[in-house]
């Protein structure tokens, strides 16, 4: 499923944040968001999803303007892992996996045995077997966000959006997800769009990075191509130095200790 976004543009109040914006997302890649603070990486994503309404502009998905698509078609396109994601009732671990299955169950029917073996196959894919009965108000910063992970996985979606979806996630269990979404990618030509903090993560894992900058795209392209000393500074203001690495078979930025 293609993605294409034209002259997008949202305020909120005064503050334009995002600006004339377009782009084109492709299948089969993994695509690196990256950019300081403030920048519009998550409203991007957010009018990405449909969750917000743009100002001006417009979302295709495939051929299809989202806003003509109801909100459970959209799900069944795509699904996002939000920034700031709340679940206050303590539902287990299990159940909120299974709450990915919902745009495929009909309303006031109960979830299929189709359904609860996905679940438990994403579980054990995701590591989280051990917690499933586990109340989702129990657990750590990290163990919430894996089995957020793997509800967006139970959704089956040709389109997965991530807003920091590992910023509280060990090393281990971080490069374990990036991993499962790389062979989604690889192997049923699943779109990626990431959000992404870490500049190494994003040039190791992303085909393709996008720099956004006040709203606007600075610059967009192969990650090889992009991930440059020039576009670093322009983006972030800071110095680095940029060189391939062969350990980990990508570019890598080091930024000097003060």
């Amino acid at each position: 499923m293609e993605i294409n976004i034209h002259n997008l543009g949202f305020s909120h109040g005064d503050n334009h944040v995002i600006k004339d914006l377009s782009s084109r997302f492709c299948p089969g890649k993994f695509y690196g968001i990256l950019g300081p603070n403030g920048s519009g990486k998550t409203t991007l994503l957010d009018l990405i999803s449909g969750f917000l309404p743009p100002d001006k502009g417009e979302v295709l998905l495939g051929k299809t303007k989202i806003s003509s698509l109801s909100q459970k078609k959209i799900a069944q396109i795509l699904s996002l892992v939000s920034q700031n994601y709340y679940i206050n009732f303590p539902f287990s671990v299990e159940e909120v996996v299974m709450m990915g299955r919902h745009p495929y169950i009909d309303r006031f029917s109960h979830p299929s045995q189709t359904d609860m073996d996905r679940v438990s196959q994403v579980m054990e894919i995701t590591g989280i077997s051990h917690l499933k009965q586990r109340k989702v108000t129990e657990l750590s910063g990290g163990e919430k966000q894996r089995c957020i992970f793997a509800r967006t996985l139970c959704q089956d979606t040709p389109v997965l959006l991530l807003d920091e979806a590992f910023s509280n996630m060990d090393i281990n269990h971080t490069l374990h997800m990036l991993g499962i979404l790389k062979g989604m990618v690889q192997k049923t030509k699943a779109l990626v769009i990431c959000v992404l903090h870490d500049l190494n993560l994003a040039a190791a894992w992303a085909d393709e990075i996008l720099f956004l900058k006040n709203g606007k795209i600075k610059a967009q392209g192969k990650t090889r191509e992009v991930m440059t000393r020039e576009n670093i500074e322009l983006v972030f203001n800071v110095e680095s130095k940029v060189e391939f690495n062969e350990y980990v078979q990508a570019k890598q930025v080091y930024f000097k200790t003060i």
